[in-house]
């Protein structure tokens, strides 16, 4: 019958298991592959402009060198605590996204002001958005997070679950 050569997967149990098993193993290594990229990407930039003058630029520095011991560490050795930790890392790392945008305003705003003092708030507040500081930059640090989350849930996932 023609038709079984269509729909293989339903006339063979095992083989809709065995691809989901492919899709899931692709998934994973396609976060993984995103996860490191933007681990060393948005470090190599931090680097590259010179974001190391103070320590509270040195945050995201840290956080992502942080990240990527234990995206490392993760690979080899998969204890809970191990997990909890890289978690709550990523925890860290998106509130220091959050502390980022936020120094990028306040810095930008202070220019702008110095620069124009007569000017109203809602001109400052509009031009500090397009400042001399990348204001979402830190925004990055964010998504890195939520694709770290989604790799911790990832490797977390037994094959039973997979179907």
């Amino acid at each position: 019958m023609p038709w079984k050569i269509a729909f293989p997967a339903y006339f063979a149990p095992g083989m809709q298991r065995a691809v989901s098993w492919a899709k899931w193993l692709v998934l994973r290594k396609l976060v993984l592959a995103a996860l490191l990229f933007i681990l060393i990407g948005t470090s190599l930039e931090l680097y590259l402009i010179g974001h190391y003058e103070d320590w509270k630029q040195l945050i995201p520095l840290v956080s992502i060198g942080l990240a990527l011991l234990f995206v490392v560490g993760l690979a080899f050795i998969r204890r809970h605590w191990m997990l909890q930790a890289f978690r709550a890392l990523l925890g860290f790392t998106a509130l220091s996204g959050i502390y980022g945008i936020y120094l990028h305003l306040v810095v930008n705003y202070e220019f702008e002001q110095e620069i124009s003092p007569t000017a109203d708030n809602w001109q400052l507040i509009r031009e500090s958005l397009s400042g001399a500081l990348p204001s979402l930059a830190p925004a990055s640090l964010i998504v890195l997070a939520l694709i770290g989350y989604s790799y911790s849930i990832i490797i977390t996932q037994k094959d039973e679950k997979v179907q």
